[in-house]
């Protein structure tokens, strides 16, 4: 009798405690509207799943800065690296159905697969490509696809053996795109269908994601499709006012620019097409609705399974409080912590978007946030309140506390770029500006070139259409180039001459510090093409 009520007890006790997940916050509304005032941000869209069902999907804001067109729960946002999780769900399709496995190593499905190094070559598999242990640097070879490229898929997967690693293999964490890349080209080789079609066919269809594409050409053709924002007029990239970054064109770049890139991060969906993925990924795999699945529950446990440790940092001043007590990355996700308990996301940034997808498999909630613009502030404030209101959090401003910290930040950075400029020392160049110009090549990104045209120096990254630049000068033998595309990050241009008075190497690095990871120049070694 005792342990009947005592039992009984207990029952009543969690049902008094369990959160009630009948709708997201009721002032969700007024908390994403407060986030993009802040923030500038024009619009975003968010969705939320509890206990399997769609409780919101909502847009907010327009699709453009200063149009008339809403956003809705159908509005297509670019998520960026939140497409790492459909690259890594399209692995586990083709785990589930004997045709690789994660242990696989990768020269045995990917014909001419080489790393720098040959024993890495020998030993990298399946797994490793999607966990950021590779041994290259952070975001090493980015600038093969990064912004624009003419490169192919398979052409960006060759010169991986071009990359020279940073650490041993398997040592530590260091975010990476390319290696995202090599999984793509890898499920075309082992399925005999491009990345994009194996994706929209085996996960986009299935799942009833209606409007979700991998094509740049759809996602440009798409009316309802929110449009690239960004700050691009003030001292640094990320200051100055909010402005579209893309004229919405199709072909605007040419019909030579590929998408190698898109395993990666080339994914564009709704807040719909989100609601969907969250119910799947929280069903283990299952497709609302029916009997069919996706992937099997033993693939969706592998791709939660922690793999490699992320440097923990302490969270800055007022946002402290969101700091994890672990951080490690799984198969296209990180795991990690929020007031006890697990939490399983990924952001995404693209040029002039930002996305992220988390999931509370312990409560069986997941929530989606896409915006479209560059502002991380907007992002991290929704992402915040939802986690409080699900996990029973006193309220707290958090709009207003990254909105500092955001702040804070690229003050910091446009000081930093100003003290620079006052420092400079008003000596060079060694040479006459015509005894730059040339042809040179770095092993992996290939050719560039500069030429004098009209009393300066223009420099142009062959196979990055539109990251013509030009050079000014800044001190000694380096440079800064300025690129006419508004989306390149200006970099300083390094020349180091030989005992002839010749120049024997270029080296660069960002201008801001507060530039993307993308941006590797640092990793460039770009030589005389005579040489």
């Amino acid at each position: 009798m005792f342990k009947a009520r005592a039992a009984g007890l207990v029952a009543l006790l969690f049902a008094m405690t369990k959160p009630a997940f009948a709708d997201p916050p009721r002032d969700i509304d007024a908390l994403v509207n407060r986030a993009m005032q802040l923030s500038g941000v024009p619009g975003m869209a968010a969705a939320t799943v509890e206990n399997g069902q769609v409780t919101l999907a909502r847009g907010y804001g327009s699709r453009r800065l200063g149009g008339a067109d809403p956003v809705d729960a159908d509005t297509i946002f670019e998520i960026g690296s939140v497409s790492k999780a459909f690259t890594a769900a399209a692995l586990a399709v083709l785990v589930d159905r004997v045709q690789i496995n994660w242990d696989d190593p990768v020269i045995d499905h990917i014909p001419g697969f080489q790393m720098y190094d040959s024993w890495v070559t020998r030993e990298i598999t399946v797994l490793d490509l999607l966990v950021h242990r590779s041994g290259l640097g952070l975001g090493e070879g980015d600038l093969l696809f990064f912004p624009r490229t003419t490169l192919t898929r398979e052409e960006a997967v060759r010169r991986l053996r071009y990359l020279r690693p940073a650490t041993s293999f398997r040592y530590r964490y260091a975010y990476d795109n390319v290696l995202y890349v090599a999984a793509g080209q890898l499920i075309e080789d082992v399925s005999g269908h491009p990345w994009e079609e194996f994706v929209r066919d085996n996960l986009f269809v299935p799942a009833g994601m209606r409007t979700a594409t991998s094509s740049l050409a759809a996602w440009r053709a798409t009316v309802n499709r929110a449009w690239l924002h960004g700050r691009r007029n003030g001292p640094i990239i990320g200051t100055g006012d909010q402005r579209p970054l893309d004229t919405g064109a199709p072909g605007e770049y040419g019909s030579e620019v590929s998408t190698p890139v898109a395993p990666a991060g080339g994914i564009a969906a709704s807040a719909n097409d989100m609601a969907r993925w969250v119910q799947i990924q929280l069903a283990g795999g299952a497709i609302p609705g029916g009997s069919a699945r996706l992937f099997s529950e033993a693939s969706s446990q592998a791709m939660w399974r922690p793999v490699v440790n992320i440097p923990i940092s302490l969270y800055p001043g007022a946002v402290a409080r969101a700091t994890p007590q672990f951080l490690s990355y799984a198969l296209g996700w990180e795991i990690s912590d929020y007031r006890g308990h697990r939490i399983v996301s990924h952001s995404g940034a693209a040029a002039g978007s930002l996305s992220l997808v988390v999931l509370i498999p312990d409560l069986d909630v997941g929530f989606v946030i896409l915006q479209n613009s560059e502002d991380t502030e907007a992002r991290l404030a929704l992402q915040y309140e939802l986690l409080d209101h699900y996990l029973q959090q006193p309220e707290y401003d958090w709009a207003g506390a990254w909105s500092a910290v955001a702040r804070a930040q690229r003050q910091a950075a446009v000081e930093a770029v100003r003290s620079a400029t006052t420092k400079r020392a008003a000596v060079g160049p060694s040479l006459p500006l015509g005894r730059y110009a040339g042809d040179y090549v770095d092993a992996w990104y290939g050719a560039m070139s500069i030429t004098q045209a009209e009393g300066r120096l223009v420099m142009d990254f062959k196979h990055s259409p539109g990251m013509i630049g030009d050079l000014e000068h800044w001190q000694y033998d380096t440079f800064r180039v300025t690129w006419r595309d508004p989306l390149a990050e200006p970099a300083y241009v390094t020349f180091a001459l030989g005992p002839d008075a010749k120049v024997e190497r270029i080296s660069m690095r960002a201008a801001s510090p507060i530039a993307d990871f993308s941006w590797d120049y640092q990793d460039l070694d770009f030589r005389p093409a005579s040489k």
